[in-house]
């Protein structure tokens, strides 16, 4: 059933990383990858999902731009996590700037891509 789920591009709880001492890792020890506006903390785990974290750096607007931020952020991750390998945990940091849905997909696709993430 959970094979169904991941065809399906649904973003489920066990995909989310929520812990803090987990985000905190990644900052840590993961493989960093940037591009402008955005950058990716990688580092893979033995769980054969993906697990994926969203934060905002600090002083990004206020609470509407944010909040608007993030959901572009999910639903480009949702519309292209069928297209990545699998088994890793990581954490998209974005940064203020230029924010749309369609500059959010381009700087995701371009991250991923330079991570090794996608398939070929």
């Amino acid at each position: 059933m959970e094979t169904d789920l991941l065809k399906t591009g649904r973003f489920t709880r066990k995909e989310h990383i929520k812990r803090p001492v987990d985000i905190k890792n990644l900052f840590r020890n993961g493989k960093k990858v940037s591009t402008s506006g955005a950058k990716l903390f990688i580092v893979s785990n033995t769980l054969g999902i993906n697990r994926i974290a969203f934060t905002l750096s600090r002083g990004y607007g206020n609470a509407v731009e944010r909040n608007r931020s993030k959901r572009y952020s999910r639903e480009v991750y949702r519309s292209l996590k069928t297209h990545l390998n699998t088994g890793y945990d990581i954490v998209c940091l974005v940064y203020p700037g230029n924010d749309s849905f369609r500059t959010r997909c381009v700087q995701f696709r371009h991250l991923f891509e330079k991570a090794g993430l996608l398939k070929e």
